[in-house]
């Protein structure tokens, strides 16, 4: 063996990117070692991570540490590079008052010895020799450069007699670098016959030292472990391949199943806004026919009643004047003077211009035939449609015609709820608000206000409180049975006084109800709304950025429609009961909290 300048080489302790000595060395899963700036800007650069080595590919971007105990080596071998003056790491010792070149200090060795413990087979076991008594200490090193025999050396502790010769390795095996996983690792000793294991035997599948292979494994398929671990990694990188296809299937099979929950999600909306038209069409011409049923009727009855009294009058003034004639009749058979009765007997006696009532009844047509008529084809056609969706579902094309369409938002615009309250410095001197300033009603006489400018003096309408000049406000305003009224927002600097135009372009922006079913907008010209089902409680919702009010029906979740605009200055929420009709649309408008529950 040679000096230990072949035990500490500098390929040992350099970095294979910069090629220069380690400067904070950091090791890689994989078991190579790189100085940490080195291998981060390398990866830096790089679309994935990957071992500069190995060609190994992280999938997650390995967390490097720095190795501490390559690093403590590292500057121990700089500090011997530098203090030997070259030497190839190697110090000057004083021992026995001669220097000796190219020795190592005992102090280093051992600690190197201790960092870097790996015992070595030598070739005197290799070929068979026994193994000596006392075992040497030996520390390997191997080399990053790839195909380069190690070459192994070693000192002894106590006197200048070399070690025995370390067992020599295959010179095609890939040399890594000192610190790492896969270079620290110890060669295992077989424990019959004390030997290295260095032998993979194919036929049983076992690890196994030469000795074993020539008592019991004779004739066996058996490779050098290297070889047998090249051969393991191969079907590793198989298993890698299969399980990347795995997880692959697997992830495909994730957004599956989430595109069907969203489909789901889609389906649910359809299905709900398909029944909800259907069935609030059927429900709404029920109601319709309903009242026409009973209009009808009332109406009848009335002209029926009023024929009856008519000829009632008729009988009562004709059985009057018979009772007359008969009273006539009576006095003149018992009068006594004979003239007298012969005179007057024409005219008691001629017979009276009376009507036969014989055939005369009171009879009645309710009109009530047509109207069933057409509520059984207002039946049959929901019959028809209900079969249909029971062979096809709803589809979107039957859901974009109808007049109502489903707001899947409804559940958002709700997050934007706000405390909406009435001003009553605005409010018109009719109108009746509540002490907590959440509802309005007409009244029925002009109250004693004082006539400030806010004040509407001609419509009977109140504005909210609560300022809009950005964001998204969502407020809820119960309308119940009220036959008309209007809701919406209206801009500051709109006009309050007098015969007032309520349009956009004049800074109104509302829903308006009349005759109970009668909805619309109050655009240029009104835009006409045609609702299937009778809201409750309206929603209203601003966003001001997007210059947008919508409205929807609260209880069935619908959206009744959106006007789009450009506010330019700040908005206020709008209200206006409209008058109580003699008591017909007394009912209030109320201002309900949101329930976001639903």
């Amino acid at each position: 063996m040679s000096s230990f300048g072949s035990f500490l080489s500098s390929d040992q302790f350099q970095c294979s990117i910069c090629l220069d000595v380690f400067n904070n060395p950091s090791s890689t899963p994989c078991g190579h070692s790189f100085c940490v700036s080195c291998i981060n800007q390398y990866w830096d650069r790089a679309k994935v991570c990957q071992c500069p080595l190995c060609k190994r590919t992280f999938q997650k971007r390995p967390d490097l540490q720095i190795n501490r105990t390559l690093r403590e080596i590292t500057e121990q071998f700089r500090s011997i590079s530098v203090g030997g003056g070259g030497g190839g790491g190697l110090a000057r010792e004083k021992k026995g008052g001669r220097v000796r070149e190219g020795a190592m200090s005992d102090a280093l060795f051992s600690e190197l010895t201790k960092k870097l413990p790996r015992p070595q087979v030598n070739t005197s076991e290799a070929q068979g020799e026994p193994i000596p008594s006392t075992p040497p200490v030996t520390t390997p090193m191997a080399s990053s450069v790839p195909n380069q025999s190690p070459i192994s050396a070693a000192s002894s502790i106590s006197g200048p007699s070399p070690p025995p010769p370390l067992l020599s390795q295959p010179s095609g095996r890939r040399r890594f670098t000192v610190s790492g996983a896969a270079s620290s690792q110890n060669i295992p000793i077989c424990q019959i016959h004390q030997r290295g294991i260095m032998i993979f035997c194919r036929t049983d599948g076992e690890c196994i030292c030469p000795n074993c292979e020539a008592e019991e494994h004779s004739g066996h398929d058996t490779v050098t472990v290297e070889a047998a671990w090249m051969d393991k990694q191969a079907q590793l990188k198989e298993t890698e391949q299969q399980i990347q296809e795995m997880i692959t299937q697997r992830l495909r099979k994730i957004e599956e199943m989430r595109t069907s929950v969203a489909d789901l999600g889609l389906a649910v909306e359809r299905e709900t806004a398909g029944s909800v038209c259907m069935f609030s069409e059927l429900v709404a011409a029920i109601e319709r026919l309903q009242a026409e049923l009973i209009d009808t009727m009332e109406v009848n009855r009335s002209a029926s009643e009023q024929l009856a009294d008519s000829m009632i009058r008729q009988l009562e003034q004709e059985v009057e004047e018979l009772r007359q004639r008969e009273s006539a009749l009576v006095k003149l058979s018992a009068s006594d003077d004979h003239v007298h009765g012969i005179k007057n007997f024409p005219a008691v006696c001629n017979p009276l211009p009376a009507k036969d009532w014989s055939n005369v009844s009171v009879t009645f047509d309710l009109g009530t035939g047509a109207i069933y008529k057409s509520l059984a084809t207002q039946v049959e056609k929901f019959q028809e449609r209900l079969k249909s969706v029971t062979e096809t579902g709803f589809t979107a094309s039957s859901l974009d015609a109808s007049p109502t369409r489903p707001q899947p938002r409804m559940r958002r615009v709700q997050e934007y709820a706000v405390d909406v309250t009435l001003d009553c410095n605005t409010a018109h001197p009719r109108l009746i608000l509540s002490d907590d300033m959440k509802s309005v009603r007409c009244g029925e006489r002009h109250q004693l206000l004082p006539d400030n400018m806010e004040r509407f003096d001609r419509v009977v309408c109140v504005l909210g409180r609560e300022a809009i000049t950005s964001g998204r406000h969502y407020w809820e305003v119960l309308v119940g049975g009220k036959t008309d009224w209007d809701l919406g927002v209206a801009r500051q600097s709109i006009n309050r006084k007098g015969k007032i135009e309520v349009t956009p372009s004049n800074g109104y922006w509302f829903l308006s109800l009349r005759d109970k079913n009668k909805y619309a907008f109050r655009t240029e010209p009104s835009t006409d709304v045609h609702l299937n089902l009778r809201p409750n409680k309206i929603g209203i919702f601003v966003d001001f950025d997007r210059g947008q009010v919508s409205f929807y029906n609260v209880d069935s979740k619908i959206h009744i429609y959106t006007f789009n605009d450009t506010f330019t200055e700040c908005i206020f929420p709008f209200f206006s009961p409209c008058t109580n009709k003699s008591g017909k649309n007394d009912s209030p408008l109320i201002i309900t909290p949101v329930d976001k529950s639903e």
